[in-house]
């Protein structure tokens, strides 16, 4: 009896016994290969599936980033919103001053202009009188 390189003893009996004996060698060999393959496959699939996760979690990472910014935004926008809201009155404000405050100078140059007016009149008719007192 003789052993071959798989394990599996052989008896020299004919060309029947050494083909039945070379397939079930072959048949051993085809059942290792498949558990390697079926072994290697599975170990694929598990690096594939980490590599997988560890994408998810880049892309989910870099939203997730991208969703705090967006909020952080909103938020500065809300905040530029109310001071321009703020700015405005403030503006309606200083505007609503300096029209009064130009309304008032031009009542005073008004009221300057009707008392040049008044003070040509007052010297015209004083003039006027003392032309008629000296006659």
């Amino acid at each position: 009896m003789e052993k071959n390189d798989v394990g599996i003893t052989t008896e020299p009996k004919g060309l029947e016994a050494s083909l039945h004996n070379l397939l079930q060698i072959h048949h051993h060999k085809s059942l290792i290969l498949a558990h390697h393959t079926e072994k290697a496959k599975k170990d694929a699939m598990r690096k594939a599936e980490r590599v997988s996760d560890l994408l998810v979690e880049a892309v989910n990472g870099g939203v997730q980033d991208s969703f705090v910014n967006q909020k952080r935004i909103e938020h500065e926008i809300r905040a530029l919103a109310v001071t321009i809201t703020r700015f405005m009155k403030q503006t309606d404000q200083w505007l609503a001053a300096t029209h009064s405050l130009n309304t008032a100078l031009k009542e005073i140059g008004d009221f300057e202009n009707w008392m040049k007016i008044m003070e040509y009149d007052c010297k015209s008719i004083t003039t006027a009188i003392q032309n008629i007192h000296q006659e």
